[in-house]
């Protein structure tokens, strides 16, 4: 018997064990996926040793998730790869906001607040107010659609990683719009951050010299009946790391200001000391098919 020395036959062998598979999506999924490994692995030459290490830093990638942390999202982010698909799949009507990727930290439900309510419950921050509608896309007001909201505090970190430091729920908010589609809620200015660096993912950045910096945002997921629903940030317009975003997420539409606002009676109909920072932000919902 010859040896097939560029490896197609192996190839070949592989695509045809996939052919039985019940699930047509689940064959075309696996069948790329084979072939583009081993078209990767044959256009590198990748060596035994190296394939090796690239399962040992897969199998720590899957020991350093938890019920807190996602390290293989984070994986997925830094690659770019979570905003390509969401950038393949995140084509909307015109005028709906765009989306953009889920991040890793949104991994404990956010409480039930109600509008107006303060997510930075340990008040370290710059005062905030964020404020819009939902909508649909063709301007109608969303009664009833609810707001999941997520961000970091003004040091750069998320409750899940600083457990006993931050309060169980800071920064996180889950808020039903009112009858003209409004929502609104307290908060501070968040402040730019490295994801977490001390897992195999930070060692790739390393690695590659690439910064682990995401600019200043707020996560926010808007549902509402009969509607798609979106998953979006905003971004603190002016912020650092917004033309080098360590999972390139920030879009354009998305970088909204925060602006100065000095105006009493405002602060008074927010319950927030005057000045303050505001942000507006509507969140427009395409409808379902």
């Amino acid at each position: 018997m010859t040896t097939d020395a560029t490896g197609t036959g192996v190839t070949e062998q592989a695509l045809a064990s996939l052919q039985g598979a019940a699930d047509p999506r689940l064959r075309e999924l696996l069948t790329g996926l084979v072939r583009h490994l081993h078209d990767f692995a044959r256009e590198t030459r990748l060596t035994q040793q190296e394939w090796e290490r690239a399962i040992a830093f897969l199998t720590a990638t899957g020991q350093a998730c938890t019920d807190t942390r996602q390290e293989f999202i984070l994986l997925s982010d830094v690659l770019g790869l979570s905003m390509l698909v969401e950038t393949v799949h995140g084509h909307r009507a015109p005028g709906a906001t765009e989306s953009t990727v889920l991040g890793p930290f949104h991994m404990t439900e956010s409480p039930v607040r109600a509008l107006g309510d303060d997510i930075d419950l340990a008040a370290g921050g710059e005062p905030c107010v964020v404020s819009g509608r939902v909508l649909s896309e063709d301007g109608t007001p969303l009664a009833g659609a609810v707001v999941d909201v997520w961000q970091a505090d003004d040091k750069g970190y998320y409750d899940v990683q600083q457990p006993g430091v931050q309060p169980a729920g800071n920064g996180r908010g889950l808020f039903t719009a009112d009858s003209e589609g409004r929502f609104w809620f307290r908060t501070c200015v968040p402040a730019p951050y490295p994801i977490p660096t001390d897992g195999p993912v930070g060692g790739l950045l390393r690695a590659t010299g690439r910064h682990p910096y995401r600019p200043a945002h707020i996560h926010f997921i808007a549902t509402a009946e009969g509607h798609a629903p979106v998953t979006t940030h905003i971004f603190v317009a002016g912020g650092d790391y917004l033309d080098s975003d360590a999972v390139f997420a920030v879009k354009e539409s998305l970088v909204q200001d925060f602006t100065e606002t000095d105006d009493p009676s405002l602060a008074r109909e927010f319950g927030v000391a005057n000045p303050f920072r505001h942000a507006r932000f509507d969140l427009v919902l395409e409808c379902a098919a």
